[in-house]
């Protein structure tokens, strides 16, 4: 339960952020471009791999507190910086192949399975 609890929080404080900076970017530069998204999926992946590389050399948390932080956090941030991790870990494998695969099927299938969603709710509501 503690495990949930912290990824919860971790969740509520990631989230929250990622309003903030959406908000703050359409207050600098407007809604032309999509750059609070833009701007939350690098800093999200920095974080990420900064977090990870630490943890790993001299940082040794807690399971609830590395969930607080990657899995609610960061996961709540930006769901792009965890495709971003697992990307990262593909390549540490030497899984050139399946990197590949991952990348493309990742980023192609989730936008045709948005325009789905759409017509399909177009279909059914409309």
């Amino acid at each position: 339960m503690k495990l949930v609890l912290a990824i919860a929080l971790g969740g509520a404080i990631g989230a929250v952020g990622r309003h903030y900076v959406s908000v703050a970017m359409v207050l600098l530069v407007g809604y032309g471009f999509p750059w609070g998204t833009l701007v939350v999926n690098i800093v999200g992946s920095f974080l990420m791999g900064a977090l990870i590389e630490t943890m790993a050399l001299v940082w040794s948390p807690s399971v609830e507190m590395r969930a607080l932080l990657t899995v609610g956090l960061l996961g709540a941030f930006t769901t792009f910086s965890t495709f971003s991790l697992d990307v990262a870990t593909l390549y540490e494998r030497d899984a050139t192949l399946q990197l590949a695969a991952y990348v493309v099927v990742s980023v192609a299938v989730s936008i045709l399975a948005l325009f789905a969603g759409l017509r399909l709710m177009r279909l059914v509501l409309v």
